[in-house]
Parts: C-alpha cells; structure tokens; sequence
C-alpha cells in the first residue's frame, strides 16, 4: 500500500482552511497524491489541536478566524503567491463558502468545498425565518453566481462524502439497475440524458442511507456530545429546518412542510429540526432501521439534477433525502439535546481513531420504486481497514477526505469548468480516485419496503397502494 498514485500537480501555493477532523484527514492525502511547492502550503485555522501535523509537515500555519473583513486581506496573498495557478481547499466552518469561491475564481485558484457554508451566525439566527435558515437558500445562492458568472476557473462545491460521493454513487446505481432489469442504456454524458434514465427505469426516490456502527471504548457521559465527525458540523445542520427533495409521485405532504417560492422548485423543508425528524430506511448491515432526515445540499441537487421538464414543468422529478443513524454515541447525544429542548451540551468530544474499537460506517445510496424494488449501492468501510490505509481518520473521516482528493484531482484535469456540482462531475473518473479507500463498495438489492417490519399492534395511517410514499417513510 506504499505505492500510492502520485495523480496530478498543483503548480501554485495550496490553502487550506480548516484543521478539524476532516483537516487533519485530508492534510496526508493531499501530500501523497500530489506535487506541489511544500514551501507555498499555508493552513489556516482557530483550532491549533492538530497544529503538530502542520508542523511537522514544515508548513505554514496561520491561527486567523476568517471574517467578512478580512478574508480578502488574508486569503489573496497567500492564493497569488509565486508562479503557477493557486488551489483553496475550504474544509471550515462558519465561512462562507460562496465569498471565497467568489474570490478565488476572481483570481483564478481552483477552489473546492464540502459544504455551502455560510459566515458565523446563518445556523443560529433566530430572527430570520426557518426558510431564510434552508440549504435550498444557500445553493440557490450559489446556482445564481453561477449563472451569472458562467465558465472560468473550476470552484467544486459540495466534495465530500455527502454531498459529494454519494452523487456518484447514484448514477453507478443506475447503470446497475438499468444493466439487471434489461434496459440497454450507454452512460449518459448530459444532464438531461440522466434524468430521463432514472425516469425511464421507474425511480421514485432515493435515500442516502447511512448506519455508523463505530464503538469507542468508553462510554458517554452526561452534558457531553459525542461523536466520530465535527460535533459543531452535525449541531449546525442538526438544528437547520428538515429539508428533501420532493418527487412528483407523492400525493401526500406533512402539515408542517414549507414549499419554496423561487429557485428550481426541487425541494421542501419541515417545520422542524432535521436532527429531530425521523424516517424509515434501510442499509445493507444492519437491515430496516431509523435515520433521521437531517438537511444536506445533496438532498436537493440529486432531486434537481433528476428532474424532467416540459414546458418549464416538472414532469418528472425523484424524492431525495438523507436517513442518517449515526454511531450511537451521537444517537445518546441528540436524544439528550433534544430531551432538554435543545440546550447544547457544554462540551463537544469528537472520537479519534485510536479510541474506536471497532465497527464501520455504511455509507450508500438506496434507490427505489423500480422493478426490482430497491437497490443500496455504497462504501461499507470499517475502523480496521481505515486504520490501515490512512492516518489521522476514522472511517466517517476518510470517506469525505477521499472525496475531496477525488474533486480536486478533477478540478486539476478541468480547471476552467466552472462552478460545478458533484452530480455534474465525471462520476467513473472520481470513483476510479477514491475507490481505493472506501472499503467494500457494492451494491445490494432488496425487497424491503417503509411498509415492512411493522408490529402491526397500533393503527397507522399507511398508504398501501405505493409502499414507497413519503407518507410510510416518515415517522409521524
């Protein structure tokens, strides 16, 4: 395993921001699948936790919080620095992702993110609407730079594990599905293409379904939050509006559910927290299980990128969301946040690798409603595995970073593509650069149903026509 791909050359000064969990994952990757100039490698980070690995690498380290103010000041000098072309890679929180993409395309750095994040205080405001507080917002944001500015230099929004890898994963799903049930189908090379596949092959929806079965050896206390990925990542998102896209086969919505009024149309969001709003899904592991419909960007570009239009109308559109059970620390944690009414927990604690005893994160796609019923296509990656290919990560952490390295390979190779969402990206080449750490990656099919595995003790008001109407997925 010491031979790893060298896959392309960066030829000007590397940012990046961020030093957490998935900082501190990325920083060895990027030295082992690139050449750059290590003296033009600067990160940037509040948090000095990890500060060892930068200097022992020989890197420059700034402990700066980017604000509004001076994110220019500080980001432009460094990002011109010398010859060649630049490369930000935003691993943070609380900065805004579309600034510094912005910015970075104004002076021609590729740019790359996993999430549309937004400055300090987006997550928390309780002045602004819950509509105001969506992912929907933030990507529309990002959707009309791109219109507006259309080509120039690559910004990849949204490269992690999800969103991110889980797009690709969608459409190697799809061409599995289409090659089982007899559909002869070339792999689309457009958008449109895509959409009418999915359509043609019966899709109702797809879940990205995810179980994280990694134990630590040692229990969670009281007033602590616990888990194997950013704690501040999952509360923020936690606490945002529940949010999916919404297909046109469901004849039922929740009372709660808010439809936008501009943008692609692709999405709602429920009057409540995503991290309190629970849905019936199902991974290949552990079987039928609980996740909750916490809100991500993937949600809603999977349902837009899929969507048929005629005349300006959807046709044709899948439901798309997140079902999430995390490790089961993180379970503990939400359910004593949310049991005192959201207090936050006074001390964060996220897991290292050393201290997790075992166990894998399954991370997959689950698309449904077709003729063989539904299939989960995904990465089945285990600590031990982990332990063994990457430093510094657990198997939650390596997902992402692996997709990062995947993203900014690409954006190496299509460096004046634009801004670009992952679901737009050559899925086959960026698996081909992170399969290598994913673990076991396979698909699976499946005859459960939201309709399957019930007691049967209570009355449920169940559509049993359609097995997979939002109305049997979530839990009301």
């Amino acid at each position: 395993m010491a031979d790893w791909p060298v896959h392309a050359t960066i030829t000007g000064p590397i940012v990046m921001i961020g030093l957490g969990s998935i900082g501190s994952g990325t920083l060895p990757l990027i030295e082992r699948h690139f050449k750059f100039d290590k003296d033009r490698f600067t990160v940037i980070s509040p948090e000095t936790v990890h500060r060892k690995l930068v200097d022992e690498c020989g890197y420059r380290y700034r402990d700066t919080t980017l604000t509004p103010e001076n994110f220019r000041d500080v980001l432009e000098p460094l990002l011109t620095e010398g010859e060649g072309q630049g490369f930000c890679v935003n691993l943070s929180c609380d900065t805004s992702s579309l600034d510094i993409m912005r910015m970075c395309r104004e002076i021609g750095a590729l740019y790359i993110d996993t999430v549309t994040e937004p400055w300090l205080g987006f997550y928390f405001n309780a002045e602004a609407g819950n509509a105001a507080r969506t992912n929907y917002v933030l990507r529309e944001a990002v959707r009309a730079e791109k219109r507006s500015n259309p080509g120039g230099t690559t910004a990849v929004s949204c490269c992690g594990a999800n969103p991110g890898m889980v797009s690709w994963f969608v459409k190697q799903g799809l061409m599995d599905i289409a090659r089982d049930t007899g559909h002869t189908a070339d792999v689309p090379t457009f958008r449109e293409g895509w959409a009418a596949l999915m359509r043609d092959l019966g899709v109702k929806g797809v879940h990205i379904a995810e179980r994280d079965t990694q134990v630590a050896d040692k229990t969670k206390p009281l007033d602590e939050f616990w888990n194997t990925w950013s704690v501040e990542g999952f509360i923020a998102e936690g606490f945002q509006p529940s949010e999916l896209g919404w297909g046109t086969h469901e004849k039922w919505m929740p009372k709660n559910a808010v439809t936008h009024e501009g943008g692609c149309g692709a999405a709602i969001f429920l009057e409540q927290p995503g991290a309190d709003t629970r849905v019936r899904t199902w991974c290949p592991t552990p079987g039928a299980q609980y996740g909750f419909l916490v809100t991500h960007n993937e949600s809603i570009s999977i349902a837009d990128y899929y969507t048929v239009r005629e005349n300006g109308e959807a046709v044709y559109r899948p439901t798309c969301h997140y079902a999430y059970h995390p490790a089961n620390c993180a379970v503990l944690s939400l359910h004593e946040l949310f049991g005192r009414a959201g207090k936050i927990q006074d001390t964060f604690y996220l897991l290292e690798e050393d201290e997790i005893t075992s166990g894998i994160d399954e991370l997959g796609v689950l698309i449904y409603g077709h003729e063989k019923n539904a299939y989960w296509y995904g990465s089945q990656l285990s600590i031990e595995e982990t332990r063994e290919i990457a430093p510094y990560q657990n198997a939650t952490g390596l997902q992402v970073t692996s997709a990062v390295i995947a993203g900014m390979v690409w954006a190496l190779e299509n460096p004046n593509a634009g801004i670009v969402e992952t679901d737009e990206m050559d899925f086959q080449r960026c698996l081909e650069i992170q399969t290598p750490y994913l673990g076991s990656v396979k698909g699976y099919y499946t005859d459960w149903t939201p309709l399957d595995d019930r007691p049967g003790l209570f009355p449920e008001d169940l559509d049993g026509d359609d097995p997979w109407q939002f109305s049997n997925i979530l839990v009301r």
